[in-house]
């Protein structure tokens, strides 16, 4: 029986439709005899077997990729998966990437994004067909769906995807802040989401650590670090600042320092105090992060000077 003949326009309309390479997409028409549609499924079939392969792969490269409706009022951030960096880097990735965005900014979770159509198949088998034609294990590995009265928005070189809400409209602030999040990497908006367990546990860690880290300081004859209390806003009880305060004027006084100067010392000290006491704040929580463009003031005095609050935010990145 004598071969199908496959005509290159052929070829090009199922490589276009698929993704696939062109001796690829000429192997699978051949084998279905010339049907496009079952040459399709031939390429489809392909994936499977090399998802089945690859199953037990690492996707820990990839590309984030970010998508933001009309009214900047929706914004979703995803992570697509892969093996090596030479794949996520790739051209034809970064726009499948962002074909899958497209998509996801209509689902509110990854289970319903998966089960979304793609060109007549569900996203999840777009994503076996690709790992066919890719050769390497293709999975979204992180969906974030935010909605607020403005979403800002951010992707660092296709590697993080951070979003950000907004009580309203401002371009600016919006990347600059999805910009914070990207690089700062916050775990919470404000030290008032904290768990109070979670603060005790992180203070006595913390403090252990220091403690270690000041024997050996010791030993060396250097200068030890300072030994905090606290390390969050939540701990900073009106109690403890009233005893933070009156410990600073029992320095002052032991410092000879005349009373009447005393109000323009203690709001530095205070100050001082404060910043000392709220390391975990300072790291983890967004609002309370010193601003990168300007680490003169925390994020929550930057977008307030704006007359705007933040209502929430979102961050993905690979691995």
């Amino acid at each position: 029986m004598s071969e199908v003949k496959i005509s290159a326009a052929e070829v090009n309309k199922l490589r276009k439709a698929t993704g696939a390479g062109m001796m690829d997409c000429k192997k699978a028409l051949v084998e279905a005899g010339g049907d496009f549609d079952a040459a399709i499924d031939v390429l489809r079939k392909k994936g499977q077997k090399v998802a089945e392969k690859r199953a037990d792969r690492d996707s820990s490269e990839g590309a984030a990729a970010i998508k933001i409706n009309d009214a900047n009022t929706v914004g979703v951030a995803i992570v697509l998966g892969c093996e090596t960096d030479f794949v996520g880097k790739n051209e034809s990735f970064l726009a499948l990437a962002a074909q899958f965005a497209d998509i996801a900014i209509n689902y509110n979770s990854k289970e319903a994004f998966l089960a979304a159509d793609f060109g007549g198949m569900t996203v999840a088998e777009k994503l076996v067909e690709q790992t066919g034609v890719v050769g390497e294990k293709l999975e979204i590995n992180a969906f974030e769906k935010l909605e607020a009265p403005y979403v800002g928005s951010y992707v660092h070189i296709n590697k993080i995807g951070a979003l950000v809400g907004l009580t309203e409209a401002n371009e600016t602030v919006g990347k600059d802040v999805a910009m914070q999040v990207a690089s700062m990497g916050a775990t919470s908006l404000s030290y008032k989401d904290f768990d109070p367990a979670f603060v005790a546990s992180e203070t006595e860690a913390r403090i252990a650590v220091i403690e270690k880290d000041n024997i050996e300081l010791g030993r060396l004859g250097k200068t030890l670090k300072n030994v905090p209390k606290y390390i969050s806003m939540a701990q900073l009880t009106p109690e403890v600042m009233a005893q933070a305060e009156a410990d600073a004027k029992a320095e002052l006084a032991a410092e000879g320092k005349p009373e009447q100067i005393w109000d323009k010392i203690l709001p530095g000290k205070m100050e001082r105090f404060i910043s000392d006491n709220t390391t975990l704040d300072q790291e983890q929580c967004l609002l309370d992060q010193k601003f990168i463009k300007d680490d003169k003031q925390t994020v929550e005095a930057y977008v307030a000077s704006n007359g705007i609050e933040v209502t929430a935010f979102k961050r993905v990145s690979l691995g």
